[in-house]
């Protein structure tokens, strides 16, 4: 697929819209153009979702803390794409019960935050919040501590896997005609008599150079928006701050539902959220001064933090370290305020920018994506005559073709359910390419073999990271990184990307140490 790709890149004939930058902000950009009719490429320097994209707490969600800054507009958007996501990807996006106990002394009592949460429901249009007595939120969420309890709030939100959102999105651009090449990095934009009108872009695989024409340039790099901005003269505008997790198996922090509760020395709001039949504890925020280009890990500090929340709602289970399974780190494009605030009371909200030619959007939410991309559109349209912006109410997906669902019907239900929502009518495909005893799923995990396979020959992996910690997700759901199923991956992989035993040892080394570095628990 990225040889088709990069094949219409050298072609050379210009693009209505370039994207730079591959995570679910680039992605819904190359979307909306791609369904606005616009011809679009989309690049991305390192791998789909390898920055803030993948590395979120997988919530798609409104933001109660919005609410408590006063920010009625950002929460009434977000609740609004989030309802409107769960109708467009059923099973990708899933409803998420949520429990929020009320403590004696907490800072929020049962009215200000029942309060907060009758204008979540106003927002979505339906009431979900309902008042639990001590005995009735114990009985939800047993391993909840009853110390001081007064009751609690239960609620409905909505949880993805966000790399497989962003794949997802990818996909349907592509379906549409859009463009989209990773491991191409931009050298430099190029000037036009009307600004930016491209960029010189270099393949890290092959080594070579191409120029790139477009109308418009959307600069849609995160995190690293700030950089690209300085070559057209932008100031810096962006705070980059870090949000940390553990993961813990499902049985040894069994939830139902996912509980939002304070930490016991701040009262920082934190979140125990149920994913991949695993229990995921974030998260942190904090200023990220290291350098961008190098992957983040927890550190020290905050593991010791998120474990001694995890205890401290959840005595009665005696979380160790040793329970952590796996960590995980990513890094907030938040635009910044200019006042000395705590990370955690910076706002939310998307910035969009045209700078000499070139659009920047940053700044955004996961839930907000789409919204944040119509608005991009919008922007470049102010300056380029005749470019189109699609209807917001256009499907975002196409349901998948009857035949795509019928090829599957012998599958189980929960995976015909998962490909069917995760790949649309490529389900049909990730099936017929199966081997014998690829549609088992993995360890206690519910991803099949064969999407592993699938990853390989359709989705640009170029390195191990990508097919474990991105396109499926065992780097993280398993122990070690998945150490243990290596054998088996390594077979696939010499038989998918024609991996030599010289290959596979490299990326396996660059694997474990990238692991040992960013997703285990860190020495003390």
């Amino acid at each position: 697929m990225r040889k088709d790709s990069l094949a219409e890149l050298a072609k050379g004939a210009p693009f209505d819209a370039l994207v730079i930058g591959g995570g679910i902000t680039g992605a819904g950009i190359a979307l909306e153009c791609a369904r606005a009719g616009l011809s679009a490429a989309l690049v991305e320097a390192r791998d789909y979702a390898s920055g803030t994209s993948s590395r979120t707490s997988r919530l798609v969600h409104g933001g109660l803390r919005y609410l408590a800054q006063g920010d009625f507009r950002l929460t009434r958007e977000s609740v609004r794409d989030r309802t409107a996501l769960l109708r467009a990807a059923p099973g990708l996006v899933k409803p998420l019960g949520f429990l929020l106990p009320v403590r004696k002394g907490d800072r929020y009592g049962r009215f200000a935050l029942g309060a907060a949460l009758a204008a979540y429901d106003a927002f979505a249009g339906e009431r979900t919040r309902k008042w639990r007595d001590a005995e009735s939120l114990l009985q939800c969420a047993p391993v909840l501590s009853p110390e001081g309890l007064k009751g609690g709030w239960s609620y409905l939100d909505a949880e993805t896997d966000d790399a497989r959102l962003v794949s997802r999105v990818l996909a349907e651009a592509r379906r549409l005609g859009a463009v989209a090449v990773n491991r191409m990095t931009v050298e430099s934009l190029t000037i036009g008599v009307n600004g930016v009108d491209g960029a010189r872009l270099s393949d890290a695989v092959a080594g070579e150079s191409l120029d790139v024409k477009a109308r418009c340039v959307f600069n849609a790099t995160g995190v690293w928006g700030d950089r690209l901005r300085g070559a057209v003269g932008g100031k810096p505008k962006l705070r980059p701050l870090r949000g940390s997790h553990v993961l813990f198996d499902g049985w040894r922090l069994p939830l139902a539902q996912a509980v939002a509760f304070f930490h016991p020395d701040d009262r920082r709001a934190l979140f125990a959220i149920p994913w991949e039949g695993s229990t995921l504890v974030g998260t942190t925020d904090l200023d990220h001064r290291d350098d961008l280009d190098q992957e983040p890990g927890i550190t020290r500090a905050e593991f010791d933090y998120l474990l001694r929340a995890a205890r401290s709602e959840f005595p009665a289970l005696g979380l160790i370290e040793a329970d952590v399974v796996s960590t995980w780190s990513g890094v907030r494009p938040v635009i910044a305020s200019g006042a000395n605030v705590d990370p955690s009371k910076e706002k939310r909200d998307s910035l969009i920018l045209n700078e000499n030619g070139l659009i920047t959007v940053t700044g955004g939410k996961l839930t907000t994506f789409r919204s944040t991309a119509l608005a991009a559109l919008r922007k470049a349209a102010e300056a380029t005559p005749g470019l189109k912006v699609p209807d917001a109410g256009q499907a975002m997906f196409a349901p998948p073709a009857a035949s795509a669902v019928a090829a599957l019907c012998d599958l189980s239900a929960p995976l015909r359910e998962r490909w069917l929502a995760r790949y649309g009518d490529d389900a049909a495909a990730v099936k017929a390419l199966a081997a014998a005893g690829e549609t088992e799923t993995i360890r206690q995990t519910a991803t099949a073999w064969a999407e592993l396979r699938w990853a390989c020959r359709s989705e640009d992996v170029a390195h191990l990271d990508d097919l474990l910690i991105r396109r499926t997700r065992l780097g993280l759901l398993l122990r070690d990184g998945a150490e243990q199923i290596l054998p088996e991956v390594r077979t696939i992989a010499r038989e998918e990307l024609g991996w030599s035993d010289e290959r596979w040892e490299k990326e396996a080394a660059a694997y474990r140490r990238l692991i040992a570095r960013c997703y285990a628990v860190p020495k003390a």
